[in-house]
């Protein structure tokens, strides 16, 4: 056995219990998510290490006082921000003990006097909260600009003396701000949009529910999307039944757009009606309906709240780039920078791509708090890294997994911040890591059609092709003005399941085609024994990319399964493709 002076850190889960009966495999999975993103990244940050867990807890060993506080308010104040839009009940928050004592350390395990005060201390702390004993509290002081509340002599269970406590504040700044952070910064000027409460137009009370519920299920996801502002349901349902003015309403709510809409019930069948209006212009930009047996009143419900909400911020982004076009870039806003950037990223060129990054390097600079601007930094530079399109690769790479530290640590509750970072490490054949990250924007926002397709993608990677199409025609059904590349996703999913008539006409909805997907159409015709076509295809990707190989072509996919990168091989074999020299495995990390 060996004993030394450390600092102790205990942290318990409130509620474990009650969230474990409740939703076990739920819980376990938001655990397992907080220990990965921000829990072991914190402490190891902070040169903790972690001596023992159990189900809803840890003891961290520090060797300094001050890095063990550092690292609990980091824990907490970031946990405080993942549970900003958690439903109580749900929300998964921690206790944290911190005591300073001579440590017994045996078989990686540690015990004493020392570790029995941390432990009981913590339970004395409040949900969120950091309690510590008077000699941690006399070391941090003057080191760290914490407030430190004294609460007295205190009696612990199985500790013979009184033990001085005090609580760590976490009300405001209490660690010194990073570098970037003291700059000043612009606020990011979100498109605002406030969704009225829908009509109803049935003649019928008791459609009345289901009207009402249908406008506060719209307001909820849409506010799942953080680069919106929404108007809260309290703001917008002060106009229920109520004759609106638009510019009115909009100008009294802050609100830019508008989101109007009807229910109306039709024998056996609801129609709802829904329309985005420019509060500004007073412009009706976008319209739908949607007609739906009677027969489940709350899927009907489910069904066009997830049509509306992934459909409306696309309609409203192509709003807004029509505005831009007639703006100067020197002139934007970080969003609206940001907002450019995106666009022309999606472009997909070299010249675009460059310009992209030089709007987000502004976005960055107006507000470097604009954790979705980093997001899309990363994604920005990943393209030109996948492409080829940096010089130095290496430091690009650091690059982008730096914006994505920034951007999680900023705010690890937006869905693209995880969709990106998934789209990223899929990109370096990181599929575990890709799929956890997916998973994480799947929970966040799973009506967003990007998130959606991404997980088709991802699925297909990993071998699963049907489903993996499956959830890519999801995102078609969420968004009917889905990107055309969505298909080119339905196109490799439906090869790697062996469905080559269905991939190629999937790859035929495309106005024009890449090399990759030429070559992809090759190998269907390749393995269905179309010699013609399966040539004319390869000719088309030889001339769209002079230097094609299989073997180079086979180091840009993410194939999990050896056996889909030998499928896609022997499809271009068959085409008439040329193999090249042997090169490294294109086969993703399990």
């Amino acid at each position: 056995m060996k004993q030394r002076l450390a600092a102790i850190l205990a942290a318990d889960m409130a509620g474990y219990s009650r969230l474990m009966e409740a939703d076990e495999a739920g819980t376990i999975a938001r655990l397992r998510t907080h220990r990965i993103e921000l829990i072991d990244p914190a402490i190891a940050k902070n040169d903790g290490r972690i001596i023992k867990t159990t189900g809803d807890g840890m003891l961290v060993e520090f060797q300094s006082v001050t890095d063990a506080v550092k690292c609990a308010v980091e824990i907490q104040h970031r946990m405080k921000r993942r549970n900003s839009d958690v439903p109580q009940d749900r929300r998964i928050e921690f206790r944290i003990g911190i005591n300073v004592g001579d440590i017994i350390f045996d078989d990686d395990d540690i015990f004493g006097d020392g570790v029995n005060i941390a432990a009981r201390i913590e339970q004395l702390a409040d949900v969120g909260g950091i309690c510590v004993t008077a000699a941690v509290a006399t070391q941090i002081a003057d080191r760290l600009e914490v407030s430190i509340e004294d609460l007295g002599d205190k009696m612990l269970k199985n500790i013979s003396r009184p033990v001085h406590l005090y609580r760590i504040g976490l009300e405001g700044s209490v660690l010194p701000a990073a570098p970037e952070e003291k700059d000043a910064k612009k606020a990011v000027s979100k498109p605002s949009i406030v969704v009225l409460p829908f009509d109803n137009m049935s003649g019928d009370p008791e459609q009345e529910f289901f009207t009402d519920g249908l406008t506060e299920d719209i307001i909820t996801e849409l506010s799942r999307r953080h680069e919106l502002f929404v108007i809260s349901r309290n703001s917008s349902f002060v106009y229920k039944n109520q004759p609106v003015n638009v510019r009115e309403v909009a100008e009294k709510l802050g609100a830019q757009y508008l989101v109007e809409g009807s229910v109306r019930k039709i024998g056996d069948r609801v129609r709802v009606t829904v329309q985005l209006i420019d509060a500004v212009n007073d412009a009706h930009i976008w319209a739908d309906k949607y007609d739906r047996r009677l027969d489940d009143i709350f899927a009907i419900q489910d069904e066009v709240t997830a049509a509306i909400s992934a459909t409306l911020p696309g309609r409203l982004e192509a709003a807004q780039r029509d505005q831009l076009a007639r703006t100067t870039p020197t002139n934007m806003a970080a969003y609206e920078c940001a907002l450019t950037a995106k666009v022309l990223h999606h472009r997909s060129t070299v010249a675009d791509n460059k310009q992209a990054q030089a709007l987000i390097d502004r976005a960055l600079a107006l507000d470097p708090g604009y954790a979705h601007a980093h997001a899309w930094r990363a994604c920005i530079l990943g393209q030109a890294w996948v492409y080829g399109w940096c010089e130095d690769k290496d430091a690009v790479w650091a690059e982008i997994v730096a914006e994505l530290e920034r951007a999680l640590a900023l705010d690890d509750n937006d869905a693209d911040v995880h969709r990106i970072l998934a789209a990223v490490n899929v990109n370096n054949n990181e599929l575990t890591t890709a799929r956890y990250h997916q998973e994480r924007a799947l929970s966040l926002n799973p009506n967003y059609d990007l998130v959606v397709v991404q997980q088709g993608e991802l699925l297909t990677w990993l071998g699963r092709p049907e489903e993996g199409g499956e959830w890519i025609r999801k995102a078609m059904r969420l968004n009917p003005h889905h990107p055309e590349r969505f298909w080119s996703h339905l196109g490799k999913a439906h090869f790697a399941a062996r469905q080559y008539a269905e991939a190629i006409e999937a790859f035929m909805h495309l106005s024009a085609m890449d090399h990759v997907q030429h070559a992809f159409v090759a190998a269907c015709y390749g393995w269905l024994g179309d010699e013609i076509a399966s040539a004319a295809h390869m000719k088309k990707v030889k001339a769209l990319a002079p230097d094609f190989s299989i073997v180079s072509f086979l180091a840009t996919l993410h194939y999990a399964q050896e056996a889909d990168a030998q499928h896609i091989r022997e499809g271009l074999v068959k085409a008439g493709g040329d193999e090249g020299p042997p090169a490294a495995s294109g086969m993703a990390a399990q």
